[in-house]
């Protein structure tokens, strides 16, 4: 069986290596996949990268003694064995000790041994967790020129464009000395520059971006389905007639768990405004027939899964007021009560501060996972128009899609994929049956020491912000810098008002002040020195991935970065990424979560338990005894997590089927 799994993986890794035309594999091809990938994960585990990562260590002396020019000889023999195919384990091991030699040069930080195991793992195809702090950038930059030697072109996605280009940016003297040239796409980018930068070995980008970029190209040469590689795009005659992306080869993604997971199910869409008619005044029209109707009595809301449903009196008011309208849309009673229905799911579904922000007028969505606007960004299906009805704004054109895909189904067409993320291991499973990429957790280079607070739970939100409020005085008051964790843009704003209101100086970062993050993040780490007082910051996701928040000594002295979450999100994970940011490389910090029972997780996810709990306890007690309570809301997060596996696998299977019969699509 073993030697038969050997010749099929020889086979797989030499078909792989050809630039034959990617495809999004099947449930088949997975499950072969996934066999390949167990018996190859028997010897690429944790003893065996420790073994490599310590074989390459033992290179440094004779590398260091190495004049700059021996090293760059030493690199460009690397690269060319590489580019021919013929590397070896050996050649492997020197290679990375050549980069990792390199970016101790030019950056000054040299990759300790558990950064060269992470590195090793990324270059056989592996998702690693490397716990916050322990340096993923620098660990992805010492294995990205090995994947775009070895693979022709790299994409290094991240979650934001501002880490998309603040890593192309630190990380390209590196890469150039590695003879990669390197270049970053973001919302900014011009279409003529964007053909440039699609053709350097490595891009950064974000996955809407170069998903993006990818679906035009589809538009403009062929089926949807089809990737170009970079042999037909010289056939296409390059710039002038071929795609703007010149193949899918290789990935590597940052944060991979919230880019495949969180947001693997999100579709991605072309679209182009309509030109037939204008359905503005039937979107106005509906938001204020939405308004005139009772909840309870004439409709219902699910808020878990967005969506309202009218009952037997609702449909008869609706049905009179249907007769009072002009537009002949309204005689069509079916299509009618579904413009109500989305306009009561825009009224009760979706918050002014929470799901978007309005912005000059303008209805701009906010990412719920990174806390950022998405620029140039629509809800489909009408949502978007109901949302600007219900706020009074200008109703935009409805847009027609042309294309669209959802990012699990386009990572899975890349021939090669890996990641890194500081919380990887929770999603072991969806990693493996998903995407047949095995996790492998890289252990801490020092000891965490980061202190736990116990949670601590409220009746009321009320109680929770100002518990939340007054504990920031206490920790302000001993020097200790404090980052506050909201989940939305009017919670940030709402703790701000609070802090204001006692006389607490701080600093917001959320959306609408996203050009002041930089500066934002270098001072969040400041303790009270020198008449300085210590830093607080008030951030929504925007700090709970990428960012690097270090204290500095005055801060160490009283303790450390504390972070303060304002309640629990979906999913564990982004809990223990926000969590993450204190407490890094050994450093001091704690961290506690307050919850109320009236947070949006226990509301929509144990409505019937949190009423039951609120009924119980006298109407005096503000604070909750922890022990009795914490269950509820990790049941809560527990069903909340449910839901959106049954989610994520149902879009799947709606890949895999569309995959196998509608091969053009």
């Amino acid at each position: 069986m073993s030697q038969a799994l050997t010749r099929y993986h020889a086979l797989f890794e030499s078909l792989r290596s050809r630039r034959v035309k990617p495809k999004v594999p099947s449930g088949v091809d997975m499950a072969f996949g996934r066999v390949l990938m167990r018996a190859k994960n028997r010897r690429i585990n944790i003893p065996w990268l420790r073994d490599q990562a310590q074989q390459i260590d033992l290179l440094a002396p004779e590398i260091r003694n190495c004049s700059d020019g021996v090293l760059d000889e030493h690199i460009t023999r690397a690269r060319e064995l590489f580019v021919r195919g013929r590397a070896d384990e050996e050649s492997v091991r020197r290679a990375l000790a050549f980069t990792r030699e390199a970016a101790r040069r030019i950056t000054g930080e040299e990759p300790y041994v558990v950064q060269l195991m992470g590195a090793m793992a990324l270059y056989h195809g592996r998702i690693i967790e490397m716990l916050t702090g322990e340096g993923k950038t620098l660990t992805g930059s010492i294995a990205a020129p090995l994947l775009a030697w070895r693979y022709r072109r790299l994409h290094i996605l991240t979650v934001n464009d501002y880490l998309a280009a603040r890593d192309a940016q630190s990380r390209g003297q590196l890469y150039r000395r590695c003879l990669c040239d390197v270049g970053a796409i973001v919302q900014e980018t011009e279409e003529h520059e964007r053909f440039e930068i699609y053709a350097k070995p490595i891009v950064y980008g974000t996955p809407k971006q170069i998903t993006a970029d990818w679906l035009r190209d589809q538009i403009r040469m062929g089926p949807v389905n089809t990737p170009w590689t970079g042999r037909q795009s010289l056939m296409a005659g390059g710039r002038s007639g071929g795609p703007m992306i010149p193949g899918l080869h290789a990935a590597m993604v940052d944060e991979c768990d919230a880019v495949l997971i969180d947001e693997g199910v999100v579709p991605l869409i072309i679209a182009r405004s309509r030109r037939e008619h204008d359905m503005a005044q039937v979107y106005r029209d509906a938001a204020r027939i939405a308004a005139k109707l009772d909840e309870g009595p004439d409709y219902s809301i699910e808020h878990v899964y967005r969506r309202s449903e009218l009952k037997r009196r609702g449909q008869h008011r609706a049905r009179q007021m249907f007769d009072e309208l002009p537009d002949s849309i309204w005689r069509a009673t079916r299509r009618a009560e579904e413009l109500v229905r989305q306009a009561l799911v825009a009224r009760h579904c979706y918050t002014n501060g929470r799901q978007y922000q309005i912005v000059d007028g303008k209805v701009m969505i906010v990412d719920e996972y990174t806390g950022r606007f998405l620029a140039d960004r629509s809800w489909e299906h009408g949502l978007h128009q109901a949302v600007e009805a219900k706020e009074g704004l200008d109703v935009t054109a409805d847009r027609e899609t042309l294309a669209r895909m959802s990012f699990q189904r386009f990572f899975r067409s890349y021939p090669f994929l890996c990641g890194m993320t500081g919380t990887a291991a929770d999603a072991t499973g969806e990693m493996e049956s998903v995407y047949s990429r095995p996790v492998i957790v890289v252990p801490t280079n020092r000891p965490v020491i980061r202190e736990q607070w116990p949670m601590r739970v409220f009746r009321t939100q009320e109680s929770k912000w100002r518990a939340i409020a007054e504990s920031v005085a206490e920790l302000h008051a001993k020097g200790r810098p404090v980052l506050v964790g909201t989940r939305s843009v009017a919670a940030s704003e709402l703790i701000s008002r609070l802090l204001e209101s006692i006389g607490l100086p701080h600093r917001v970062l959320n959306a609408n002040f996203d050009k002041d993050e930089a500066e934002l993040i270098a001072a969040a780490g400041y303790g009270r020195e020198h008449g300085r007082e210590a830093s607080i910051t008030v951030a929504t996701n925007m700090a709970g991935r990428g960012t690097d928040i270090k204290p500095d000594d005055a801060a160490k002295k009283a303790g450390g970065l504390h972070v303060i979450l304002t309640e629990l999100h979906g999913a564990k994970r982004i809990d223990r990424q926000f969590i993450g940011r204190s407490g890094r490389q050994g450093d001091p910090g704690s961290a506690q979560i307050f919850v109320s029972l009236e947070d949006e997780l226990v509301r929509f996810h144990t409505p019937r338990l949190a009423r039951l709990v609120s009924r119980r306890v006298a109407a005096t007690d503000d604070e909750l005894p922890t022990s009795s309570h914490a269950w509820l809301f990790r049941l809560a997060q527990s069903r909340s997590e449910k839901r959106d596996r049954i989610n994520r696998a149902s879009v799947l299977r709606q890949d895999d089927w569309m995959d196998k019969y509608l091969p053009g699509h």
